[in-house]
């Protein structure tokens, strides 16, 4: 299915390279997109990914990675070098950590943990029965809350689907070596100017299956001024509303961020976070929240190399809403 709205780009010309040069970083991806309440209705129903792989799909945009796909995602490996995306365990309650891990010794050679992994602290990937509209799940999935309750799990779209674990090319976007700066302060927004521009100044090209992986710089900020409210009531920086056309067009199959990729506040009217749900319902992309992108970031400024061979499996739960997570990068 073709979008019928067009991509809401911000014109813009690279005039020095952004990654080496001296682009003025006050000047780049400035302009935020306001979208209204009708435009973002409409798009759920033109922008939607709902029976494209037919009516009993569970996998949404998993189903862009081919065989080919996986293929020359393989052949990007050249070192062998790996890179953790993931954020070591937090133990440590914090206003952006509500639920820390659990951690308990049962033995000298024994322990157990337990975790809340939902939220604003710890590296997940949500499955696509982690968030519904009006009571509706991707491609029309509508349980019963209390049969899901009484299950112990959702029969349909749940992490289980994604038992035999996502290989594919990885690209990182790096919004704050666009801008020249550290990090993105809260609530700061990432537009489509900014996707295309970090396009240009690399020359990578998001194609159809590929995981994308958006840097704000969460944790670079996290270490030197302390943790502060990412929630959705909070301030975070993050992906504005503009760029879910751009998802659909460019056929993104995953997507993450070092934050739930929704910038705080919504863009969107009556919207709490915009791009995250509408990517989980409506794009069925599954979405890595809370990744530590900053081993990944100076690995990949040391190489030039922006994309890389993602590989992560999650826990093969029957019926969850999603798993913790440790994705790997290998260049």
């Amino acid at each position: 299915m073709k979008p019928a709205m067009p991509l809401l780009l911000a014109g813009a010309v690279l005039t020095a390279s952004v990654l080496g040069g001296t682009t003025n970083s006050a000047q780049v991806g400035t302009s935020t997109s306001a979208i209204s309440a009708e435009q973002f209705e409409r798009w759920k129903r033109e922008l939607s990914n709902w029976g494209r792989w037919g009516p009993d799909d569970q996998l949404g945009a998993l189903n862009l990675i081919t065989p080919e796909k996986r293929r020359r995602a393989a052949a990007l490996v050249i070192e062998g070098m790996s890179v953790s995306l993931a954020r070591d365990a937090e133990t440590e309650k914090a206003i952006d950590n509500p639920n820390p891990y659990e951690h308990q010794m049962l033995g000298i050679g024994a322990d157990r943990f337990g975790v809340t992994y939902h939220g604003t602290a710890h590296t997940h990937l949500d499955s696509l029965a982690h968030i519904h509209d009006d009571g509706v799940f991707y491609n029309g999935y509508r349980p019963d809350p209390d049969a899901v309750m009484k299950a112990g799990g959702h029969p349909r779209n749940s992490i289980i689907n994604v038992k035999h674990g996502i290989f594919t090319r990885g690209v990182l976007i790096d919004i704050p070596r666009l801008k020249k700066v550290p990090y993105l302060e809260p609530g700061q927004r990432v537009t489509v100017q900014d996707l295309e521009m970090w396009e240009k100044a690399t020359g990578i090209t998001v194609t159809a299956g590929d995981a994308v992986f958006v840097r704000t710089g969460r944790w670079a900020r996290r270490a030197t001024s302390g943790p502060w409210d990412v929630s959705r009531t909070g301030l975070r920086p993050g992906p504005d509303a503009s760029i879910i056309p751009w998802l659909r067009a460019r056929d993104v199959a995953v997507l993450g961020s070092d934050v739930p990729p929704s910038s705080a506040p919504s863009d969107v009217p009556g919207q709490s976070g915009p791009v995250h749900d509408f990517a989980l319902v409506f794009l069925g992309v599954h979405l890595f929240d809370n990744c530590d992108l900053e081993a990944l970031a100076e690995a990949a400024a040391a190489r030039n190399r922006w994309e890389f061979l993602l590989t992560v499996a999650p826990l093969p739960l029957r019926g969850g809403t999603g798993s913790p997570v440790n994705p790997i990068a290998t260049f």
